[in-house]
C-alpha cells in the first residue's frame, strides 16, 4: 500500500497538470466533476446498478457512491463532497481512509441537495464534468461550460497515456481476471453451463455481476459465434464441443479485458484453428512498437487470417493477398482488432489524433475497428483476433464471385463450434512491449 501511495501522488500531480492545461485553453477557473446519480427504474423504486463518470474515478478510486462532486482548479488540493448520508434503508459508505485521502481534502455530504450551498459561492466560470446535466444547471453553471468540448478533448486524448499508478492498478485487475479464466476453464473442462461457469468466474474473481467492467461473455459451442453472447443458459449443452469466454475484472476502477476459446478435443479441426489463432496473436503481438498507426496491425491480422485460411485448405486457388483485397478475410473476422483500455473497458480517444479533438474515423473497410491512434509509450490496448462461422457474414460469400474458392463442407462442420477469440491486454513501453495477461502465465 506504501508504493501504492507513491504513485498515487504522482499521478495525482499528473492529473493536476492536465487539468491546468485544459483549464487554460478553455479559460474555465475550476473542474466540477460529478460522480453521477443513480437511476430509478421506470415505474418502480428501485435503481439500475451505478457505474460512476470514468472522469470522477481517475482522480479518486471511488466507484460505488453516487452523488460525489470533487472541485479541481490544478493547483490547489482538490476537494471532494463524499456522499454519506443518514439512511437505514441503504448500506452507507463511511468517509475513506486509505492510501489516497491524504492528497485530497474531504468533506461529508449528508444530503445530495446541500451541494448547492457547499460548493464557492463564485461559480460562473467553472466546467461542469459529469453525466446529470440537468443537475448542473440548477447549481447555475452555464450551457456551455457543462462538458465543454475543448476540456473533454483534452482530457480524453491524453487518458491514453497511462501513469505509474495506474499502470499498477490494471496489472491487479490482470490478476483478478485471470484467476477468474482459469476457474472458468475449469469449469467447462467438468461440463458444467454457461450459468454456472458465469459463477464459477464470480466466485474466483470477488466480484458480482454488476462489479464487472462488462457483462461477461460465457459462451458454448455455437453460441460463441455471437460476438456479444451474455444469454447464459442454465443447461449444459449434450455435447461441449467449444467454449468462448470474454470476460474482465476490475481494481480501484480500472479495467482487464481478456478473451481465450478452448476446445473440448484439441485434435479437432476447431482445436488446431484455437492452437493457430493463438500463435498468430502471440507474433503479431511480438511486432508491436511505438511509432506505428494501430490500423496497420489490424491489416496484418487480416493478413495472417488470410494464410491461416490457405493453411487449413478452408479456401484455396487464391493468394492471401488476393483475399485481403477482396475482403474475403471481413466475414471471418468481422471486429476490430482491439481497442485502448484503462477507465472503461472500450477507453475513450482511439480515434482521437490530438488534444483538440482531431479524429481519425476506422477505414470503409473495416469499420468497427475502435483505435485509430500511432502507439506511443504509456498506450495500453487490447489485442484479440477472432475467427467465426456467422451464417449472416458468410453467405454472401457463398454467393459470391469467390464461392468456388472455398470449402463449404469444412466451413459447415465448423458452424456447431461458433468462433475463436484470444485477447491479451499489453502496455506499449518505449523500447519493449509489456504483455500483462501472458506475464501472468494464462495460455
Amino acid at each position: 500500500m506504501d508504493a501504492l501511495n507513491t504513485l498515487y501522488k504522482d499521478h495525482l500531480a499528473t492529473l493536476q497538470q492536465r487539468a491546468q492545461q485544459a483549464l487554460a485553453h478553455s479559460q474555465h477557473d475550476a473542474l466540477l466533476i460529478h460522480s453521477g446519480e443513480l437511476l430509478t427504474v421506470h415505474l418502480d423504486d428501485h435503481h439500475y446498478p451505478f457505474k460512476v463518470n470514468p472522469q470522477f474515478k481517475a482522480w479518486v478510486p471511488v466507484t460505488q457512491v453516487a452523488n460525489c462532486w470533487l472541485w479541481v482548479d490544478g493547483v490547489n488540493k482538490p476537494k471532494l463532497w463524499f456522499y454519506s448520508p443518514v439512511d437505514y434503508w441503504h448500506n452507507v459508505e463511511p468517509l475513506p481512509h486509505s492510501f489516497w485521502t491524504d492528497e485530497i481534502e474531504i468533506v461529508a455530504l449528508r444530503n445530495s441537495a446541500d451541494i448547492g450551498s457547499l460548493l464557492p459561492a463564485h461559480r460562473e466560470n467553472v466546467a461542469y464534468i459529469g453525466p446529470v446535466p440537468a443537475r448542473a444547471t440548477q447549481l447555475g453553471i452555464r450551457a456551455d461550460a457543462i462538458n465543454p468540448a475543448v476540456v473533454m478533448n483534452y482530457l480524453d486524448y491524453h487518458r491514453a497515456y497511462k501513469t505509474d499508478y495506474e499502470l499498477a492498478c490494471m496489472r491487479e485487475a490482470q490478476k483478478l481476471a485471470v484467476a477468474g479464466h482459469m476457474a472458468a476453464k475449469e469449469a467447462f473442462l467438468s461440463g458444467m453451463s454457461e450459468f454456472d461457469i458465469n459463477l464459477a468466474y464470480l466466485s474466483a474473481t470477488g466480484h458480482r455481476d454488476t462489479d464487472v467492467p462488462y457483462g461477461n461473455i460465457i459462451a458454448l459451442n455455437e453460441h460463441a459465434a455471437v460476438l456479444h453472447y451474455t444469454k447464459l443458459d442454465a443447461r449444459a449443452p449434450e455435447e461441449m464441443r467449444s467454449f468462448l469466454i470474454d470476460a474482465g475484472a476490475e481494481y480501484n476502477g480500472y479495467a482487464a479485458d481478456l478473451t481465450r476459446s478452448y476446445a473440448a478435443q484439441k485434435n479437432s479441426l476447431y482445436g488446431q484453428l484455437v492452437q493457430e489463432m493463438n500463435h498468430q496473436e502471440l507474433a503479431l503481438i511480438d511486432t508491436l512498437k511505438a511509432g506505428v498507426r494501430y490500423t496497420e496491425y489490424h491489416q496484418q491480422m487480416h493478413e495472417r487470417i488470410a494464410r491461416m485460411l490457405l493453411k487449413f485448405e478452408l479456401i484455396k486457388g487464391i493468394s492471401a493477398e488476393a483475399m485481403v483485397t477482396e475482403n474475403l478475410t471481413g466475414p471471418f473476422m468481422p471486429h476490430g482488432l482491439g481497442h485502448p483500455l484503462g477507465l472503461q473497458v472500450h477507453d475513450v480517444g482511439g480515434f482521437m489524433q490530438d488534444e483538440q479533438g482531431t479524429s481519425l474515423a476506422a477505414p470503409a473497410q473495416y469499420p468497427f475497428l475502435r483505435c485509430t491512434r500511432m502507439l506511443e509509450p504509456r498506450m495500453v490496448l487490447t489485442i484479440e483476433p477472432g475467427f467465426y462461422v456467422i451464417d449472416s457474414l458468410l453467405e454472401p460469400l457463398r454467393n459470391g464471385a469467390f464461392s468456388q474458392h472455398i470449402d463449404w463442407s469444412a466451413i459447415d462442420a465448423l458452424r456447431p463450434y461458433g468462433g475463436i477469440r484470444i485477447e491479451d491486454n499489453v502496455v506499449i513501453h518505449a523500447n519493449r512491449l509489456e504483455n500483462m495477461t501472458r506475464d501472468l502465465h494464462l495460455p
